[in-house]
C-alpha cells in the first residue's frame, strides 16, 4: 500500500479518524507486557513467553505512544497484557495514560488474581471500567485451564471492584466445548445477584490454543440455548446485550468467529514489543519502539490507513494469520 499523506498534524487533534472503509478509529488496546501470573490453555504456552526482554517498551515510550494516538482521534485506551497488574509500574501508567489530553476513557482487562491487592489504586489512577476473565466457577477446572490459579483470588478481586466504584464491571468468558458450556447458566446468574456484565466470547483459533481440539470450538448461539428467557436490548461495541428478568446487569454475547464484526470494528493494538497491529488476527504488524513522537504518530496513521475490511476465514481448522498467542498481542 503506497504512503498516505498524514493529517493536518499542527491541529491538535483529528476529531473523527476514518479508515479507508470510512469506520471511526477511536480505541487504542495497550499491551503493557506479555507475562502472565496464569498460563491459559487457548493464551499462551505453559512455558510463558520467558523473561522481560529489552525489546519490550518503557513506560515512557508507552505514553509517546498513547500521546501520539489520541493526536489522531483515539479517545479509549484500553491497558491489556499478558496481566496487566504483573508490571511493576503498572500505576503510573494508568495515572499518566488517563491524564493525557483527548484520553476520555481509560480501561483495563485483568486476570483478577491480583485485583483485590490493587482495585483502589487503579481507581485513584484513573482505571474507569475493569473486565475481568473468568472462565469457569469450579475452583478445580479453574486450575487445569490456567495450569494452577487460584479461582478464590479472581472471586476476591471481583468483590473488591464492586465495592470500590468503578463505573463498569464486566466478565469475560470463553466459550469452551466440553469445559465451560454446562456452567452458562451459572455463570449468567452473576448477572442477577451483581450489577456486572458477563460476556460470552467465542474462542477464536490462535497460536496459543493448537492443542485445543475441533470440539472446543462452539458457538455463542449456545449461551442462547441455555438462557431462553434472555432478552435482547441492544448492541455495545461488538457486543450483543440481552438481559435475564429481573436481574441487575446484562449478558452479552461476542462472536468473531460465526458472525464477525469487522465492518464496525474501531481499535487498532499496540503489543508490548512496540508492534502495531491494524488487525488483531492478521499477521500485519508495523514497529513503533524507538521511534520520537512524530514517528510514532506517523506510523499509527499508517496502521490506521491499512487497518484490512475483515480478517480471514476463522473456524477450529482455518487458524488466525497471526503467529502470536494471545498472550502476545494483548487480546
Amino acid at each position: 500500500m503506497p504512503d498516505m499523506p498524514l493529517p493536518q498534524l499542527h491541529i491538535r487533534k483529528v476529531l473523527d479518524m476514518k479508515d479507508l472503509y470510512n469506520r471511526s478509529i477511536d480505541y487504542l488496546r495497550l499491551s503493557v507486557t506479555e507475562q502472565c501470573n496464569l498460563r491459559c490453555r487457548y493464551c499462551m504456552p505453559e512455558e510463558g513467553s520467558g523473561p522481560c526482554r529489552e525489546e519490550m517498551m518503557t513506560k515512557e515510550e508507552m505514553v509517546m505512544a498513547v500521546r501520539a494516538a489520541a493526536e489522531l482521534g483515539i479517545t479509549k485506551v484500553r491497558i491489556t497484557g499478558g496481566e496487566p497488574l504483573i508490571h511493576p509500574e503498572i500505576i503510573p501508567i494508568c495515572r499518566s495514560i488517563s491524564q493525557i489530553p483527548g484520553i476520555t476513557e481509560t480501561v483495563m482487562t485483568t486476570n483478577g488474581t491480583r485485583l483485590a491487592q490493587y482495585a483502589d489504586a487503579l481507581l485513584e489512577a484513573g482505571i474507569q471500567r475493569i473486565n475481568v476473565s473468568l472462565d469457569t466457577l469450579d475452583p478445580k477446572k479453574y486450575r487445569l485451564m490456567t495450569r494452577g490459579g487460584q479461582l478464590e483470588n479472581v472471586l476476591q478481586g471481583i468483590e473488591r471492584a464492586l465495592r470500590t466504584g468503578f463505573r463498569k464491571i464486566k466478565i469475560n468468558t470463553v466459550l469452551i466445548g466440553g469445559y465451560n458450556t454446562d456452567e452458562i447458566g451459572f455463570l449468567a446468574e452473576l448477572t442477577v445477584k451483581y450489577p456486572l456484565d458477563v460476556r460470552f466470547i467465542e474462542l477464536m483459533p490462535t497460536a496459543g490454543n493448537t492443542g485445543l481440539g475441533q470440539d472446543c470450538y462452539v458457538s455463542a448461539a449456545a449461551v442462547l440455548d441455555a438462557l431462553p428467557e434472555a432478552v435482547y436490548e441492544q448492541e455495545e461495541g461488538v457486543a450483543k446485550m440481552y438481559r435475564l428478568p429481573g436481574a441487575a446487569g446484562r449478558i452479552g454475547l461476542i462472536t468473531p468467529v460465526s458472525q464477525h464484526f469487522c465492518a464496525s470494528c474501531s481499535r487498532i493494538r499496540l503489543t508490548a514489543d512496540g508492534k502495531l497491529k491494524p488487525c488483531l488476527l492478521s499477521s500485519e504488524e508495523i514497529s513503533i519502539k524507538g521511534l520520537n513522537e512524530e514517528g510514532m504518530r506517523e506510523q499509527i496513521y499508517r496502521a490506521i490507513m491499512e487497518k484490512p475490511k475483515r480478517h480471514g476465514p476463522l473456524s477450529a481448522v482455518q487458524r488466525s494469520e497471526s503467529e502470536r498467542s494471545m498472550n502476545r498481542v494483548g487480546g
